[in-house]
């Protein structure tokens, strides 16, 4: 059975914005996300971002989600990492793409199985679908990611591009 992988609206936005959002489908197959993310992607081109249309991409499946009480009373969540969060609460050993602190860190309290941005892009250069993760994350900061520069450091050190 193919792994069942949620993804949150960060990651779309900038492997979008970087020009490799179908590195998920490479790498994963498909993805999951909840509805809410759609709806935040939508907020974010009503004010002029340059966003996917998710229904052009057929490996992407929206799911409705309900939001136990457990994590909806986490009130500093937004509502994509928080029916992010609910859906792999519901799957089985789901991997979940992330980026915001503390969704990841409510993430590993449940014991779900996660990564963010850069781990997806390490994983693409492993596996060969990119050949140097340096651009990326030059791009990425030019684009509003924040990385400082001990973890860019870190980061290309895994990648061997130190």
């Amino acid at each position: 059975m193919p792994e069942i992988v949620i993804v949150n609206t960060s990651p779309i936005f900038y492997l979008y914005r970087l020009d490799c959002l179908d590195i998920l489908r490479k790498l994963y197959g498909g993805i999951i996300i909840p509805q809410a993310v759609v709806n935040e992607l939508k907020e974010r081109k009503k004010v002029g971002e340059n966003i996917p249309e998710i229904r052009n991409y057929g490996w992407i499946a929206v799911k409705e989600v309900n939001v136990p009480a457990y994590i909806s009373i986490i009130t500093d969540l937004g509502r994509g990492e928080t029916e992010v969060l609910a859906l792999a609460c519901e799957e089985n050993d789901a991997l979940v793409i992330l980026d915001d602190a503390l969704a990841r860190r409510i993430a590993k309290i449940r014991g779900l199985r996660i990564t963010g941005t850069i781990g997806v892009l390490l994983k693409a250069k492993a596996e060969n679908h990119v050949t140097e993760i340096k651009p990326f994350l030059n791009k990425m900061k030019n684009v509003g990611f924040y990385l400082s520069n001990n973890l860019i450091s870190c980061i290309l050190k895994i990648a061997g591009e130190d």
